[in-house]
């Protein structure tokens, strides 16, 4: 797949996904893993490197939003994210299970924080076990910044909106990551 660009993920392959998840010996972290990639548009990298001071507010509650830190994000493109209710609700059951006694979100077998590359690896062979051609641990990111962009304009918001929130420093990265939709430009011409 090297040079091509990740496939995104149709509403009902994500829930596919979910379902591969839950099924797993981790369902919990899997879930998690899942909703960081497709409703928070995150990384495999900034995944692994979530710790739960960056999900919880002042009070030791899961927050309204992951505050993701220089640190944790690629090319030290830290931002702020507001909380999808699924993925919240999904972190509450993570926390109840595993605790947040450990700095790290996700973490692997050992309870150690899971490594970016063990991240790509789950998401591989996720997508192989449900034969999805095409799909990387970045067809989330792609299908969370392509949904973003389709639905910005009606929650009052532009594209730019939409780069910060992915975490680039250039819009034209951001429009890279924008899949098209025939039928939408079809409709476009027909309202011309």
């Amino acid at each position: 797949m090297a040079g091509r660009q990740a496939k995104i993920l149709t509403r009902t392959q994500e829930r596919a996904l979910l379902r591969h998840a839950a099924s797993g010996r981790y369902p919990e972290r899997d879930r998690v893993m899942v909703l960081l990639s497709i409703k928070a548009g995150l990384r495999a990298g900034e995944i692994a490197k979530l710790t739960w001071p960056m999900v919880l507010d002042p009070q030791g509650r899961i927050a309204e939003r992951i505050e993701l830190h220089d640190k944790a994000a690629k090319k030290c493109s830290g931002r702020t994210i507001p909380m999808h209710a699924d993925l919240k609700a999904a972190l509450v059951r993570l926390r109840r299970v595993q605790g947040s006694d450990g700095p790290a979100v996700i973490r692997s077998e050992r309870s150690s924080a899971m490594r970016p590359g063990s991240v790509v690896n789950w998401f591989r062979a996720a997508y192989e076990s449900l034969g999805f051609a095409g799909c990387s641990s970045h067809s989330g990111r792609r299908t969370f910044i392509t949904a973003a962009a389709k639905l910005v304009s009606k929650a009052g918001g532009s594209l730019r909106d939409v780069q910060q929130l992915a975490g680039h420093r250039s819009i034209d990265m951001t429009q890279r990551y924008i899949e098209g939709d025939t039928q939408a430009k079809r409709r476009l011409i027909a309202m011309l």
